[in-house]
């Protein structure tokens, strides 16, 4: 614990802050109307610039926190769950890269660790009472942080958002929120884009929904790099993973490649849908897809699919602490002993096309035969005899109880 909290009498407050108009509406009344010293976490799992992280500190403590702390999470949601998405190849319904979804683990497990490193009696966060964020943080606040009293002012207060903005500007805080008709999330696994089309069935988010406008129009074709299931270069440049997603992302984006709208069930039982950016990701487990589909045998892509639905439903749902998912993790990465090679991907404006694969495991090139051509390692008498046996079953089904007819 601090010196400044050490000697500290009033309660220690924990808040999640992101330095949104919520967040900074909970911040602002809640140092001024309890008897307690408010200290704010920014956990950074990407999205943000080094700009935009000294403007939220400054802004945190203009608005009444003690302290403010920067926690960089990156690596560790790298390492921790999405290189296990991508082993998994995780789509939930087979369209959304769980870009938030994963990320608000590893913002409530940093958050929660803080508040037990400075001894908080409350932890907050932002969230609101219809989303799947407040499960997500009140689940790991109360595994983690037990001792913690939560409190959530918007979700409680039900307020809107003229609300908790007229509240600030009562009290002298006049800041022009950026907001426009669209809600941004920025991760490192994706961007999620929320508006008034996404509270419809049949809309479509316009243009300018969009975060990252479409500058290239000119086909190029790029390289991906994998080891053991690792997106491990681009282009021939080696590069750890976090950074490469990152350039992929940077040099996607620009295409309008991974945009998309996720339609879902959400923890809390009704159907929600969100417009996402994920240009790196979906290319990615795209790629890593393809690659498996070349080194791996029909058994492993076949359970690997079965766990992988079940590891991207548990993220989701908010139990990444459930024991089994270490269980997972475990078979998901040694399944990818062999997932090594390379994939050649062409961008086009709003989408991408895989080419193929060269990898040293790659189970076409195993001299037993090519597909449709030759066999070399059976002969024409072989297969009548595989094929009489395999059709044995199907034929006793076929003439049961034909005697009694």
């Amino acid at each position: 614990m601090g010196k400044d909290m050490a000697n500290n009498t009033r309660p220690i407050l924990v808040l999640a802050y992101s330095g949104g108009l919520d967040t900074s509406y909970s911040l602002h009344k809640l140092s001024r109307e309890m008897e307690v010293e408010v200290h704010t976490v920014l956990v950074n799992t990407g999205g943000f610039s080094a700009e935009e992280l000294a403007q939220i500190e400054s802004r945190a403590i203009g608005l009444g926190s003690a302290t403010h702390r920067t926690l960089d999470a990156q690596e560790e949601f790298y390492n921790r769950c999405i290189r296990y998405l991508i082993y998994g190849n995780v789509l939930r319904n087979h369209t959304y890269p769980l870009s938030v979804s994963a990320e608000r683990f590893f913002q409530a497990l940093r958050i929660a660790e803080y508040a037990r490193e400075v001894g908080a009696r409350y932890v907050v966060h932002g969230s609101t009472g219809a989303g799947n964020d407040q499960v997500r943080f009140d689940m790991v606040f109360q595994v983690l942080c037990p001792e913690a009293e939560i409190i959530t002012p918007i979700r409680d207060g039900k307020l809107s958002r003229e609300e908790t903005t007229t509240y600030l500007k009562e009290n002298g805080v006049d800041i022009e929120w950026k907001k426009s008709k669209y809600s941004i999330n920025r991760g490192l696994w994706g961007t999620s884009v929320g508006g008034a089309e996404t509270l419809t069935s049949d809309k479509p988010l316009p243009e300018e929904a969009w975060p990252t406008p479409v500058t290239e129009t000119t086909p190029r074709t790029i390289l991906l790099n994998f080891e053991r299931g690792e997106l491990k270069g681009i282009d021939g440049i080696e590069m750890e993973p976090v950074k490469g997603i990152q350039e992929l992302n940077q040099i996607a984006s620009s295409y309008g490649i991974g945009r998309d709208v996720h339609v879902g069930d959400t923890i809390i039982g009704i159907k929600g849908r969100v417009g996402f950016e994920a240009a790196g990701p979906m290319i990615i487990i795209r790629s890593h897809q393809l690659l498996e589909k070349h080194t791996l045998t029909k058994w492993q892509l076949y359970w690997k699919d079965q766990l992988a639905n079940w590891y991207g439903g548990f993220t989701h749902e908010a139990l990444f602490q459930e024991p089994v998912m270490r269980d997972i993790e475990a078979f998901l990465e040694h399944s990818q002993e062999r997932v090594t090679g390379e994939v050649e991907v062409v961008l086009h404006p709003y989408r991408f096309v895989l080419n193929g694969i060269r990898s040293p495991f790659d189970l076409m090139n195993s001299g037993f035969g090519q597909y449709g051509e030759m066999n070399n390692s059976w002969s024409g008498e072989d297969v009548k005899g595989f094929t009489t046996i395999l059709s044995n079953a199907l034929q006793v089904y076929q003439n049961a109880g034909r005697e009694k007819e």
